[in-house]
């Protein structure tokens, strides 16, 4: 594996595969905040130190034994140019936060792309599993078979009354904090979802945007996570998100069967003209692709729009973010120059996918 390996393809290899309840739930993650007993915590650690955990960690942890996910790769931040740091954020295998503000900082990844343990950032380790479509349990069982791995090689910093100890107080406990995201465009297009937010977090839960906190969310895609990781069980945490991510599953397709039955006129009106706009555009904004993006999906979800599949969005959704274009353009591009870019790159793709579809059909006539 190598560098190139991870940022050359926009979708990584566990998002080719829909899990359940794909039409609303794009992934499942489960992610353990850990810090090792004898060294200083990174928010307060020093290059020296910082490099100490990198080397330990390039001597222990690259060959997991279990044969779950392979080999990972040691992947340090002080290595990449700004945009290879970016494209690995805009696939969600990175926190900004580890490339903006971390010291030293370094990611193991598998080559499916499943499993990041984050080296330094907030904590010296923060092991996150992604899978495709509602399964937090498999997510979970897979986080604590890797968390069980690295601490039969080292000591993590733990107190038997309060659990995991972390940079941040809102992790001390299990140190989990467990996620799905969303896509939620019926209960925004209805304007529910500005009453079912308050609700959610009444319930120790929190609603974010695609790329975790302080994040917008583009293309009406949303992160829904628990906030409490004190004074509760893991499977109680996943209990209870899976509750509330249930019910709001079942919201989004009331509110999807409403629209049609109600405004189904308008509701393909809007389903067409976005993709006629992805298809057409020879200059395109990032909100706006996303915005078109995110209705063709819906159109596919409910059986209007044919011929194209969820993946292809997936794809477009993240090989038309900044740091992917200019990965692809192979040099650093202004704004303008990238929304060119970004609409000429989902024209083709789309045409792309249109000649394949017309060949398989010619093929099965």
């Amino acid at each position: 594996m190598s560098l190139q390996h991870f940022i050359s393809e926009a979708v990584s290899p566990w998002m080719i595969n829909e899990g359940p309840d794909s039409d609303i739930v794009m992934s499942s993650r489960v992610r353990f905040a850990r810090n090792l007993k004898n060294y200083v915590f990174p928010i307060l650690s020093n290059r020296e130190h910082n490099l100490e955990v990198i080397e330990e960690v390039r001597n222990q942890f690259t060959d997991v034994p279990d044969g779950q996910v392979g080999q990972l790769e040691l992947i340090e931040m002080d290595d990449l140019k700004p945009i290879e740091k970016r494209v690995l954020v805009e696939k969600h295998l990175v926190s900004p936060n580890l490339i903006e503000q971390s010291k030293n900082g370094a990611v193991l990844l598998s080559e499916n792309e499943t499993v990041s343990i984050m080296i330094n950032e907030e904590d010296h380790f923060r092991i996150q599993c992604l899978v495709a479509g509602f399964e937090l349990k498999k997510a979970l069982s897979l986080a604590n078979s890797l968390d069980n791995w690295i601490e039969e090689k080292v000591d993590y910093a733990f107190d038997e009354r309060k659990g995991y100890l972390t940079s941040c107080p809102t992790n001390v406990g299990t140190g989990m904090r467990a996620s799905v995201m969303v896509h939620l465009p019926a209960l925004v297009l209805t304007q529910q979802l500005n009453h079912i937010i308050p609700a959610i977090n009444q319930l120790g839960l929190v609603v974010r945007g695609s790329y975790g906190e302080g994040s917008e969310a583009l293309g009406n895609i949303f992160q829904i996570s628990n906030q409490i990781t004190l004074g509760k069980t893991e499977d109680d945490i996943i209990e209870d998100l899976q509750g509330v991510v249930r019910q709001v599953i079942e919201k989004e397709r009331a509110a999807r069967r409403a629209l049609l039955d109600n405004s189904r006129i308008e509701l393909e009106d809007r389903i067409y003209r976005a993709l006629g706009v992805l298809q057409n555009s020879r200059i395109i904004q990032s909100k706006e692709a996303a915005k078109c993006l995110s209705d063709v999906r819906l159109g596919i979800d409910i059986g209007l729009v044919k011929g194209l599949s969820k993946s292809i969005l997936n794809e477009l959704l993240i090989l038309t973010q900044p740091g992917f274009l200019q990965q692809y353009a192979g040099a650093s591009l202004t704004p303008t120059e990238r929304d060119i870019k970004r609409a000429t790159l989902i024209r083709e793709r789309l045409e792309l996918e249109d000649q394949l579809t017309k060949n398989v059909e010619g093929d099965e006539q």
